[in-house]
């Protein structure tokens, strides 16, 4: 996999710190607004990089296969479509895409020709998650699930203040949901799939959710799912079943240390997390994905991705939160 990074701000930067660490990877370009140029050009000389673009399509017709779309929320639809379109593997930050018709089009697009595409989200690639999966039968049927992501965000000072950031940007597909809640949502999925019913319960300033409780119901038990970006909690992930819980004192996205609790008292404690970065365990296996060419595998994780994004497309609708130029669409 030889890598063109669309991007330059958090996500990148961490994920290049270990760039180093995932096997066979080549970072051939990165791309940057004029604006940008001089920290991509740091960026570029620090890792080792070999180009640095300014306009996209410079990057699409470079030698580079495959795309990493690290913008802004709003921004990853049209980036992932070029690419896809100029015959680029596309590994898209999270969230996907604004909504589920967007999802669709790139789904689509990908699937007609015959390349890669794939969310990139840490939790569904981390070991511990993985484990969780194994072990969910040892919990009997299961009848709660709580999720609980909430994380001050740096920039909720400014926007009480009166600055739209990004972060909290309806033109921007910001908010507490897009950003952290995405996380609960792809960890539930990944365990227990489509839920029969969705209500969103979010906490609206100036038209975007800062908060909010996500409710999915299920046959036989329901999930509650927080995510905050306008106050802060201890992380709180438990499956609680009829022979025992699960609980995890880590956010979706690190999924670290897992405990299990029978009935009867027995605790055992467990961590099969051994990388020193959470985006390492994704990348190595996008890379092991598009090397080996295993499409069956990436289209199964886009079906994942499908289902996650009409959830929150649903969820934002019956919460009345709409996107720039959605409402009359969605």
């Amino acid at each position: 996999m030889k890598l063109g990074i669309a991007g330059t701000g958090m996500i990148v930067k961490d994920f290049l710190s270990v760039s180093d660490q995932i096997k066979g990877l080549l970072i051939g370009a990165i791309l940057s607004t004029p604006k940008s140029e001089a920290s991509a050009r740091e960026l570029a000389a620090q890792y080792g990089i070999e180009k640095v673009y300014t306009q996209y399509d410079q990057l699409l017709i470079s030698d580079v296969d495959t795309i990493y779309v690290a913008l802004p929320n709003h921004l990853h639809f049209s980036f992932a479509k070029e690419a896809l379109e100029a015959g680029k593997h596309v590994i898209v930050e999270k969230p996907f895409t604004t909504n589920v018709s967007e999802a669709l089009i790139l789904s689509d697009l990908a699937r007609e020709k015959g390349l890669f595409l794939i969310e990139a989200v840490t939790t569904l690639y981390l070991p511990n998650y993985k484990k969780i999966k194994e072990m969910l039968p040892e919990l009997g049927d299961i009848k709660i699930v709580q999720c609980n992501f909430s994380q001050y965000s740096s920039r909720y000072d400014s926007f009480k203040q009166g600055m739209v950031l990004p972060a909290f940007d309806p033109c921007y597909s910001g908010g507490a949901l897009m950003d952290i809640n995405i996380y609960n949502l792809h960890y539930v999925t990944g365990l227990f799939g489509e839920p029969k019913g969705v209500e969103y319960y979010p906490n609206i300033e100036r038209g975007i959710d800062t908060s909010g409780i996500l409710i999915l119901s299920y046959s036989g038990f329901q999930c509650t799912l927080t995510g905050a970006k306008d106050c802060s909690s201890p992380a709180v992930y438990r499956i609680q079943g009829d022979r025992g819980y699960l609980f995890q004192e880590t956010t979706a996205n690190v999924c670290g240390e897992i405990n299990v609790v029978s009935n009867d008292g027995t605790r055992v404690v467990m961590n099969e997390n051994h990388r020193n970065h959470r985006m390492i365990d994704e990348f190595t296996e996008f890379q092991e994905m598009i090397d080996n060419h295993r499409l069956l595998k990436c289209y199964d994780l886009l079906d994942h991705t499908l289902l996650v994004s009409k959830i929150q497309t649903e969820a934002r609708k019956k919460a009345g939160i709409y996107f720039y130029g959605e409402k009359e669409n969605l």
